[in-house]
């Protein structure tokens, strides 16, 4: 049995992965898969491929690129989701805050250099025609210290998934003000170089497995019967996770485009997250499946 280990948000995205971990489906073909949730999200991630402590991660798109341009020794091997990222833009509850346009100049948390929520806070900037020269950010670790910071007025505003935080603004504790969707596929499989020399095969199975998993999510019909599960799992209102899994469109094993991973650089140049781009097999690896 082999083992290795991997990351992800705890998410409604990665339900998949935990279904066909509890069913055992890795298992029987010889892999013990070992999930790791990381609350800090892409910049905790990045961190953990980095430090051996995880060998697959399913992160950000745009923060995996960046990593791997600045020596994080991985390649990304698929997309997992082709559809953007909607990520809500929120200010806590008693702010005086009522529109972005209130936010230009003002703090933005984050939970970590390099994470998400930082580039999304320089997309939505750039997009809005901000200097983002001096712009300053509030390190805040994960979700709960973005709630801190905003009630206690350390930040002024905070990027993070639409969904997920769609129960702290029912609740009053943040209102959300607009939405910034990434331009581009939002989640991708991430691996280690190192295990993609040593574990080829296993990494072909991993992808087969959770590639025919996501099929039971291939059309809005049979994404209607999970609704119930993704609600009990995730504390989201069904209506809710009706609306995300209508905009929501899993990879279900097409390798990724080296026209849309050129795309994606240059509007991260473009928009100055980046300062090169890379050659596109740096980034990527084709796994034939």
């Amino acid at each position: 049995m082999t083992k290795l280990k991997i990351g992800g948000v705890a998410e409604h995205f990665n339900m998949p992965w935990h279904l066909a971990i509890e069913n055992d489906e890795f298992k029987d073909e010889g892999i013990d898969l070992v999930w790791k949730d990381f609350h800090g999200g892409t910049g905790a991630m990045c961190k953990a491929l980095r430090e051996k402590e995880i060998d697959i991660s399913v992160i950000l798109t745009e923060g995996i690129i960046k990593d791997i341009i600045n020596g994080n020794q991985s390649k990304i091997v698929q997309t997992y989701i082709n559809s953007p990222l909607l990520w809500g833009i929120h200010v806590g509850a008693e702010s005086d805050f009522k529109t972005v346009a209130d936010l230009e100049n003002k703090k933005p948390a984050i939970s970590r250099i390099g994470s998400g929520s930082q580039l999304l806070a320089v997309v939505n900037a750039k997009k809005n025609g901000w200097d983002t020269t001096n712009l300053e950010f509030e390190i805040v670790g994960n979700l709960l210290g973005g709630v801190d910071a905003l009630t206690n007025g350390n930040a002024d505003y905070f990027l993070w998934e639409h969904f997920t935080t769609k129960p702290l603004v029912d609740n009053g504790t943040f209102r959300r003000i607009g939405d910034c969707p990434t331009p581009w596929p939002c989640f991708v499989i991430a691996v280690r170089d190192e295990v993609l020399a040593n574990n080829y095969d296993e990494v072909k199975k991993i992808l087969s497995i959770i590639n025919n998993k996501v099929k039971t999510l291939s059309t809005i019909a049979k994404k209607k019967r999970y609704i119930d599960l993704f609600s009990m799992r995730y504390n989201l209102e069904k209506e809710d996770i009706k609306d995300w899994l209508t905009i929501t469109d899993w990879n279900q094993g097409k390798p990724i485009s080296r026209t849309l991973i050129k795309s994606i650089q240059n509007k991260l140049l473009d928009l100055n997250v980046i300062e090169t781009t890379i050659d596109i097999d740096q980034l990527t690896k084709k796994i034939y499946l």
